[in-house]
């Protein structure tokens, strides 16, 4: 938690605006979403401390947010001069002496950053592998060498060693690296499959969010496979053959099927029963997914050290398995009326 560390005296200000399919989302979550390095707590404290405005107003966590407004936030800037190992409930996937694979759920932050000193997958390797890590991309970011976003959940390398680290290193830069995503798309995909080929760069009205750019963007290719099709959802396979900054979900955002409950794409804060269902919602319904439906579910590579072949898999988490199957049941009832 951030509140457990010794901040400097020190803020940084960002400048937002509400483009228009992230409207109507709570405030709290559009900002989680936003800077996913701060926990929603933490955010939700920010708030209601004041550091957070709305067109110059201070609003209340839960206040839906309108596209066009303009959000200034201003957080503190935190740093850690020295990791330190936490215990934390690794599930690993693979490990040998040179790397493993971690399985790493939503709501964890790989390393950390300017919001995140503490509780991150980078201070429970610590701990794990009792510090033996490689250090190839210095002291915070031991055995670090790809990242997930916070809140998509699934396999991750990381090396223990710098012989390891720069095996793998090369393999991500040459694309001998291929991973397999699931995730839950909002809406029924037309086709069987495809593949979005369309730059990605930053979006200049908020820094934290990615967007397709004609100019100024980067290649990005994604190859998709519907897995199968709902009223109102779609399970798809996605292959990238570039490694982006949220690729995947700035992809299926831009074919109009962003990510279930990705709250920065368009996606919506949550999936609920009823949406499912096709029903109206009952009171104190709780959500089947409150975080984006995206999963790395696989990964295969050619060992760095041994040459051997790899193909190292993360089951679905509880949470799209639970959505998974609600989809499933109501599409079953439908068709037996």
């Amino acid at each position: 938690m951030i509140g457990a560390m010794a901040p400097e005296e020190r803020t940084f200000v960002e400048k937002l605006v509400v483009a228009e399919e992230t409207a109507r989302v709570r405030l709290d979550r559009f900002l989680s979403a936003a800077f996913q390095d701060y926990s929603r707590a933490f955010l939700q404290k920010a708030i209601r401390a004041g550091a957070v405005t709305v067109e110059g107003q201070a609003k209340k966590p839960g206040t839906p947010v309108k596209a066009g407004e303009r959000i200034r936030v201003e957080l503190p800037l935190l740093v850690e001069e020295r990791l330190q190992p936490e215990a934390m409930d690794l599930d690993v996937l693979y490990e040998d002496e040179h790397l493993l694979a971690v399985n790493k759920p939503p709501n964890l932050v790989v390393h950390p950053s300017r919001g995140h000193g503490r509780g991150t997958l980078a201070n429970g390797l610590l701990h794990y592998c009792r510090q033996n890590l490689s250090d190839a991309n210095g002291p915070l970011r031991p055995g670090i060498v790809h990242r997930l976003d916070r809140d998509t959940s699934g396999v991750i390398l990381c090396a223990k060693t710098n012989r390891a680290h720069a095996g793998l290193a090369a393999l991500f830069k040459d694309r001998r690296i291929h991973k397999e995503y699931v995730a839950v798309a909002r809406g029924r995909m037309e086709h069987d499959s495809g593949e979005i080929v369309l730059p990605i760069g930053r979006d200049f009205r908020m820094r934290q969010k990615m967007r397709v750019r004609s100019e100024g963007g980067r290649p990005a290719v994604s190859r998709f496979y519907v897995v199968e099709r709902f009223e109102r959802f779609t399970i798809v396979r996605v292959k990238p053959r570039t490694g982006r900054t949220h690729q995947i979900r700035v992809h299926l955002s831009s074919q109009r099927h962003p990510v279930a409950a990705d709250a920065l794409y368009g996606g919506g804060e949550a999936v609920y029963p009823h949406e499912v269902a096709g029903r109206s919602p009952e009171p104190d319904e709780r959500p089947l997914i409150a975080r984006q439906a995206l999963h790395a579910r696989h990964i295969e590579f050619r060992h760095p050290v041994t040459g051997e072949e790899m193909r190292i898999e993360a089951p679905i988490p509880e949470d799209m398995a639970r959505l998974m199957e609600a989809l499933r049941q109501g599409a079953k009832r439908r068709s037996c009326r």
